[in-house]
């Protein structure tokens, strides 16, 4: 009778070893190594010594009304280069588990370019219908079933919301619904302020930036067609400041808040030729997300302690794209960017405007882009030709007026290996 029990006993052992093989449990590498190799026909706002390409410099005269920022630059890197560790583990609170390891060799600034640094770190419980999300990954506005898939790596920002941020984030489905809901601090992608960026401004407000979003779609996994659209919103407060310092014997505690709404909406169609996507949003305070934003002050509101009330900057940008799903992929990005100046009129027009690039009215972009694909490695070409239109004078809304515009045409040749 004993032999019973140790049979059932081996043979349960062998049933749970074999599901344990068959989630695979562990933990999964896989990256790629890219190098960029890139001109541009004058000096451009960037990130990481020209790798992160935003938009073209503008006008510096010299003594003899030469532009100086018109000449042309090169560069070659190889730090997007990239290292993902996939992870799954056994199931709790009746979950699957999973997470996500990924960094690459980006850094944080150019002082420290080359360096490792985290892109991605979160860990996932997923059931039937929930899916609960905590860690660092991409900010919601940042759609990963919707976004550009340009060759160079600004991925259409700053028409594209570009941002990382730690965060909680949970997904209810329901048949083709999804709702997602999630709460925000920010670390590497902070909004600016008088001591220029810095995620203290978050910080300091005691409220995490807040984000809803509805998504519809359908998929035929068997002709890989299908859609996606969806609509979404976030708030976020930021506190610029803790005190006001009317002389350095003088200083008072001042509660001082920046609120910001943005509203977001998009679709993708996959047919079997062709996808097309698109995307618009309406931003305030957004230059967290690598958009032209930010906010100015309004006006005095208590002349003793020098308290201050503010006012955002609005923006509007629109994007859309079409690719072949074939090999070569052939496609076309193109959008553009409207600075609309604060949302209230500000009582001085000599008070402060702190953010990213508040002097460009607008900005478009076009960029075709070849990319093959040969086994494990890739090559892909692309020509992308960036206008931003700057401003000297400013209304009372701070809009830009008087307006310069400046153009930046690149060439991009990435190199991949995926591994």
């Amino acid at each position: 009778m004993k032999r019973i029990p140790i049979l059932m006993w081996i043979l349960c052992s062998v049933i749970n070893i074999h599901a344990q093989e068959e989630r695979k449990f562990g933990i999964t590498f896989s990256g790629f190594i890219k190098n960029d190799f890139f001109i541009d026909s004058r000096q451009t706002i960037c990130a990481r010594e020209g790798h992160f390409l935003l938009w073209p410099a503008p006008e510096k005269l010299d003594a003899n009304g030469r532009d100086i920022n018109s000449k042309s630059t090169f560069n070659m890197l190889a730090i997007q280069s990239r290292l993902s560790g996939k992870i799954t583990g056994p199931d709790a609170l009746g979950a699957r588990t999973s997470g996500l390891l990924e960094g690459d060799f980006f850094a944080q600034a150019n002082d420290n370019i080359n360096l490792f640094r985290m892109r991605h770190a979160y860990v996932k419980l997923t059931w039937d219908r929930f899916e609960s999300l905590a860690g660092y990954t991409w900010n919601p506005l940042f759609v990963t079933d919707c976004y550009p898939g340009t060759v160079s790596f600004n991925t259409g920002a700053p028409l594209q919301s570009f941002a990382r941020n730690p965060q909680f984030r949970f997904t209810f489905s329901l048949s083709n619904l999804k709702i997602i809901a999630a709460a925000l601090s920010q670390i590497d992608y902070t909004s600016r302020g008088v001591d220029g960026p810095n995620c203290k401004y978050i910080r300091n407000s005691a409220t995490p930036d807040l984000h809803m979003q509805l998504h519809y779609g359908k998929t035929n996994a068997e002709s890989g067609t299908g859609y996606i659209a969806g609509i979404g919103i976030a708030y976020k407060s930021i506190a610029p400041r803790l005190e006001s310092e009317i002389s350095p014997d003088e200083i008072y505690q001042v509660d001082e808040l920046v609120h910001g709404t943005t509203l977001m909406g998009f679709a993708k169609l996959t047919t079997g030729p062709v996808t097309l996507k698109a995307q618009v949003r309406y931003g305030e305070n957004v230059a967290d997300v690598l958009s032209v934003s930010g906010f100015g002050i309004r006006e005095i509101v208590d002349p003793v302690t020098g308290e201050q009330s503010y006012t955002p900057l609005k923006s509007m940008a629109y994007w859309a794209e079409v690719h072949t799903n074939g090999n070569p992929q052939i496609g076309l990005f193109g959008g553009i960017l409207y600075n609309n100046g604060t949302r209230h009129a500000m009582s001085d027009q000599g008070n402060a405007v702190y953010g990213l690039a508040t002097d460009i009215r607008t900005m478009f972009r076009i960029s075709p882009r070849v990319i093959y694909n040969l086994g494990k490695v890739r090559l892909a070409l692309e020509i992308e030709y960036t206008e931003a239109a700057y401003g000297a004078d400013y209304n009372e809304y701070y809009m830009p007026d008087r307006l310069v515009p400046v153009g930046n045409l690149r060439g991009l040749l990435g190199v991949y290996y995926f591994f």
